[in-house]
């Protein structure tokens, strides 16, 4: 369900919360970080400078993956040790939400997962194998992230965290499984490699020398 517009407590700009679970945006007139609490927004702080990306990829995209609609409303930057990623949050057409991890072409959509045994961080080891929904998930890599910038509507802040660490676990099919650690308990998020045409995607990002899909 798609919220009113109300008005940025900065600038006085118009804010429309897309996705109405969202507890963090961003204001598109002056950059101001929004949070929104039981009964108010608060600005704390402003949208940090992005890097470079050649992402295509946007607020306001729209696409869909096996089958379900969504939409683009935010944005993670994650940096590491080789490097950073985006993490697009997408609003489903049902009110759910997901994720699209864009790195250098390649795609990952993934849910979060409602149920599961989440294994302690502590308790991990490369190699190691976990059972979600009947598949078995091999962990490949445990990695601490740093947050770079976001923008958007999200499901959590970032203005007040810096650091995180992730697991990472494939199946043998194409299906993957990440754990946050940000929080506790953690979140398991299921998903699966994509193609880039296989998410169908309109309202992309104008690129130097990259005609947009017909």
């Amino acid at each position: 369900m798609t919220e009113p517009t109300t008005a940025c407590p900065n600038c006085g700009g118009a804010i429309r919360f897309d996705w109405s679970h969202a507890v963090q945006t961003s204001c598109p007139f002056c950059h101001s970080v929004i949070v929104r609490g039981d009964v108010d927004l608060k600005t704390v702080g402003s949208v940090g400078d992005f890097p470079a990306t050649s992402s295509p990829l946007q607020i306001g995209t729209t696409g869909s993956f096996e089958h379900r609609r969504f939409a683009v409303v935010g944005r993670v930057v994650y940096e590491y040790d080789r490097g950073s990623w985006n993490n697009w949050h997408v609003r489903l057409d049902d009110g759910a939400s997901g994720w699209i991890s864009d790195a250098r072409g390649e795609y990952v959509f993934s849910l979060e997962a409602g149920n599961g045994s989440i294994p302690p961080l502590d308790q991990l080891h490369i190699g190691g194998n976990f059972v979600w929904e009947r598949r078995i998930y091999k962990l490949m890599g445990v990695t601490s992230v740093r947050y770079r910038a976001a923008e958007g509507e999200l499901p959590f802040t970032t203005w007040d965290r810096h650091a995180g660490t992730l697991a990472d676990l494939d199946a043998t099919d194409g299906h993957i499984a990440t754990i946050d650690y940000r929080d506790q308990p953690p979140a398991l998020y299921l998903g699966a490699w994509t193609r880039f045409d296989d998410l169908h995607l309109a309202r992309l990002r104008e690129i130097d020398g990259w005609p947009l899909p017909g």
